[in-house]
């Protein structure tokens, strides 16, 4: 899922890809987006961008003498699952184009799209931030810092961090990599208590004898959690490209993979929280981890992939055709040595296999598994609290 360094380059690129280009006509969105319509038409005006957490403000701003008259409108999107903006050629939209931006004649015909494959992602009219959303940990760390120091009383912190850095009042941008990784370069347990872990920094205050770049440097070689929740964030958007979210053929993603220590990676453990996302760490779990909860370790062969990738696209079971298929197809028939061996979903801890119980008497068993009936996921959703993604 887009997090806070994905909004903001995705902010840089619609600035950088739109800076010299003047769009034109009605906004057009998708007949099966549940979104709103844009009521917006010009016959001339710029679009810009603004993120801040896990948001992201668009702003269309009709040039001078543009018709008919009237204010600049701006959207705030919220990216979801698979939320990203692509400028394209106005005649080869990408699939998945729910909202659509047309530049004016006669330059070549682009449209900035927002893509969004999987359709969790939401934008408003108006231009307001989700009310309830903390200060941004990207931009606003100052702000970030004091709104959490200040309401460590709140309830929030009485789950384990790992929980409370998804909620979005205190925590804005932080979503479940970056978890993963602040905690793990801390050394922090995942389900040690929040309030135990931040009440520690309310006490902290740099020696008065030190010089400015003194100080400096003891935050850069000593950082505590809520710097971490800032400079992590940071070194992301400092890779370039769009961070987290593989996309065929994408270089930046590579560096993204190279960029991550903990998320998904070979060796490390990993469970699911109350709210179902899985954490992955290092080291003891902590004294609030989830009751029979066995940490699942990641093993090193293969690609390394997230759980969370692997369940939201699972391979399809193998099946072989029927005898009556084969016959009708005019195929020979499958001897023993020839079928495909019996292959398992790779899945999260908590998802049950398929058993044995499920054949019906007398059936033979032919070395094939009826698939399961797997519901959606929605813990693949970032939970944030009182705020939805």
């Amino acid at each position: 899922m887009p997090e806070g360094p994905e909004l903001h380059l995705a902010s840089h690129f619609v600035n950088e890809a739109c800076r010299d280009l003047v769009f034109s006509g009605c906004v057009e969105k998708s007949p099966i987006s549940r979104n709103p319509e844009v009521p917006f038409e010009s016959s001339a005006y710029h679009i810009s961008a603004l993120a801040r957490g896990k948001e992201l403000r668009l702003t269309l701003s009709p040039l001078p003498g543009a018709q008919p008259l009237r204010e600049p409108l701006a959207l705030v999107f919220r990216f979801g699952m698979s939320g990203s903006f692509q400028l394209a050629p106005s005649d080869a939209l990408p699939p998945h184009a729910h909202l659509r931006f047309y530049t004016a004649p006669p330059s070549p015909g682009l449209a900035l799209c927002f893509v969004d494959i999987r359709r969790f992602g939401h934008w408003e009219l108006g231009g307001k931030w989700q009310p309830g959303r903390g200060p941004c940990v990207l931009l606003e760390y100052e702000q970030f810092r004091e709104n959490v120091l200040r309401n460590l009383v709140d309830k929030a912190f009485d789950r384990p961090i790992c929980e409370a850095l998804l909620d979005q009042r205190f925590f804005n941008g932080i979503g479940n990599y970056l978890r993963a990784e602040i905690l793990y370069r801390l050394k922090i347990p995942p389900f040690e208590k929040a309030r135990t872990v931040l009440e520690a920094l309310q006490q902290r205050r740099p020696s008065p004898e030190l010089t400015l770049s003194q100080k400096i440097r003891a935050k850069l070689q000593n950082p505590d959690l809520l710097e971490l929740c800032h400079s992590v964030p940071k070194e992301v958007v400092q890779l370039g490209g769009k961070g987290y979210g593989q996309e065929s053929g994408e270089d930046d993603y590579a560096a993204f993979r190279a960029w991550l220590q903990c998320y998904g990676m070979a060796g490390m453990s990993s469970l699911r929280d109350r709210h179902g996302r899985t954490i992955w760490f290092q080291g003891d779990p902590g004294p609030l981890a989830p009751k029979g909860g066995r940490p699942h370790k990641k093993k090193s062969k293969g690609a390394q992939q997230s759980p969370e990738d692997k369940m939201e696209n699972p391979p399809p079971p193998s099946k072989a055709p029927s005898k009556t298929r084969r016959a009708r197809r005019g195929l020979p028939e499958q001897t023993t040595a020839q079928q495909p061996k019996r292959t398992s979903l790779q899945q999260d801890p908590g998802v049950s296999p398929v058993t044995e119980k499920g054949k019906r008497r007398g059936r033979q068993a032919s070395g094939f598994c009826r698939p399961q009936r797997i519901k959606a996921d929605t813990s693949s959703l970032e939970t944030e609290g009182t705020s939805a993604s």
